[in-house]
């Protein structure tokens, strides 16, 4: 990878509450300040997926850039937990389900998120102090 291409970075739909809510929780418990963030509506997030090869189509799913790769849906989210404070780690084994299994249930959740938590009308705005953990 190049130095241009951040690395451990959550990009989330930034006008969903339940997503926005995911990032505040990460935050809190990325104790070591591990991730950056990024919205999927970014143009940020539009040319580092171009640059290393992903079709950029504004998906409906988190996705993790980790160590030059892709994840997304639940094994992006297994990931993240993986990379938080105790206990988070521990719910890093569901990845013993199979991914079609934890995709079912993350795709249900997400086609009922706007419904379930509402949606914004623009994208988050990080406060100061967090502003050089977003793209």
């Amino acid at each position: 990878m190049t130095s241009a291409i951040p690395d451990n970075v959550i990009f989330f739909d930034g006008v969903c509450n339940l997503c926005s809510g995911f990032v505040q929780f990460v935050i809190k418990n990325d104790k070591l300040g591990k991730y950056q963030f990024g919205t999927l509506q970014s143009t940020e997030a539009e040319t580092i997926f171009k640059t290393i090869g992903h079709e950029y189509t504004q998906p409906k799913t988190v996705i993790l850039l980790e160590n030059g790769k892709l994840y997304q849906k639940s094994e992006a989210a297994l990931r993240i937990a993986k990379g938080l404070g105790f206990p988070w780690p521990l719910f890093y084994g569901f990845i013993i389900v199979p991914g079609v299994i934890r995709d079912w249930v993350y795709d249900f959740v997400a086609r009922n998120r706007y419904l379930w938590f509402g949606k914004k009308d623009s994208c988050m705005i990080p406060t100061p102090e967090l502003r050089a953990r977003f793209l």
